[in-house]
Order: structure tokens, then sequence, then C-alpha cells
């Protein structure tokens, strides 16, 4: 027992020295949507000022098991050089309501049971009292998606949604679309109360050789990256 106390905690002391300024592949967004309510307005500018209210994440049908980073939006607040106003930085998500609405209106237009929302995911910057917020640097617009299908193993059905889904998301207007980096798209694809999760980066799938069948497209995206 003694050892195994030594090594989370020599573990843990190695996460935590770790600074969330530069990112590694990996993010853990709020899991796939089952209804969420949707807010009304939002800024979409490369530095969002955050209000005191807390926005909550959408109630979801599964968590997923792929994350953008390794530490989530309650980690360690690092001090940056590179940013201006020596602020602290937290890895954090905030909602995009006018955008979420119009996506989910598109998606049910495929399919009249779908749900899906959009969200901003970057970094909180922390005032000098390490608990205030100042503002909210975006880098990348993610996209959860909730599907039902005849069968999950039908892998031509699921890359057909696919498809679909990515035509939905690169329809929108680049205006619309907040930050830097290409964002990730996570699609739970459910039947008969079983749920498959897929998750990959708009740029993987845009990478994709051409001529893929619709199998050998969620097939590809299946692969671990």
């Amino acid at each position: 027992m003694p050892r195994i106390f030594r090594t989370l905690l020599f573990l843990s002391l190695i996460l935590s020295a770790c600074s969330p300024g530069s990112l590694s592949p990996e993010a853990p967004p709020p899991a796939l949507p089952t209804g969420m309510p949707v807010s009304t307005t939002v800024a979409p500018t490369n530095v969002i000022p955050v209000s005191t209210e807390v926005l909550p994440l959408p109630k979801l049908a599964a968590t997923l098991s792929t994350p953008h980073i390794q530490q989530g939006p309650d980690g360690p607040v690092t001090d940056s050089p590179s940013y201006p106003d020596g602020c602290g930085y937290q890895w954090a998500y905030q909602d995009l309501p006018e955008l979420s609405i119009d996506f989910l209106q598109s998606l049910q237009e495929l399919q009249p049971e779908a749900q899906g929302n959009a969200f901003a995911f970057g970094e909180n910057c922390i005032g000098q009292d390490g608990t205030t917020v100042r503002y909210f640097l975006p880098m990348e617009t993610d996209f959860n998606i909730a599907l039902q299908v005849s069968d999950l193993n039908n892998q031509s059905e699921l890359g057909e949604w696919i498809v679909k889904v990515m035509q939905v998301i690169e329809n929108i207007p680049p205006d619309q679309i907040i930050g830097p980096r290409p964002g990730r798209v996570s699609m739970g694809f459910q039947s008969n109360g079983e749920q498959k999760v897929l998750s990959f980066y708009i740029d993987q799938y845009h990478a994709l050789p051409v001529g893929l069948s619709s199998a050998e497209i969620f097939q590809h995206l299946q692969q671990p990256q």
C-alpha cells in the first residue's frame, strides 16, 4: 500500500508541474448531448470576456474517452510569459449558443431525433487572486453530435453519417468558427440502448485519402491517432 501511495503522489507531482501554455493533441470536451438547454447570445471574438456566471456543461449521453489535453479546465493555473497582462491560464470551455442553435437545426433536418451542440475550447485568463476569470481565449470550435442508427456494426451506415455531419460543419460560415486550430468532432451513434463513440479532428477528416468508401471513412477515423 505505501508503494502505491508513493507512485500516485509521484504521478500527481508530474501532472501538476505540466504547464498548459502548449497543448498536447488531446482535450476532454463535454460529452455527447441528449437535449441540452441552449442560451441565446455569444460574441465570437479572439478574446471573449467572461461573466461571473459559470456556464453549465450540457447533459450528456456518454463521457468521451479521448481528451484533447492531459489536464481539464479545473487543473492548476500556470503563469505564462508568452501571454499579455501577466495572467495565469486554465483550460476551459465556453458555450456557443447561437452556433449551437443553427447546428442543431441543420442536424435535425437530417434526422429529427439528432442532438448536437458547439462549444469553444481554450484557456481562461485568471487574475492574480487565483480565482477571478478575466477573459477567455478560444483555441478551437468543437462539435458534439448524437445520432440514432439502425445497427452499430454497420460501418457503411456510420460512415455515411460522418460524411453528412461533416457537410453540415463545412457549410458553417467561417466567421462563426472561433479559434485558430481545427476543432474536434465527437459523434455518438446510438441504437437499442447502446452507443458507439467516435472522436476526430476536422483536419484528420480532410486528410483522408480520396475515394474511400463510407465504411473505410469510419475505419480510418476510428483508428487511434
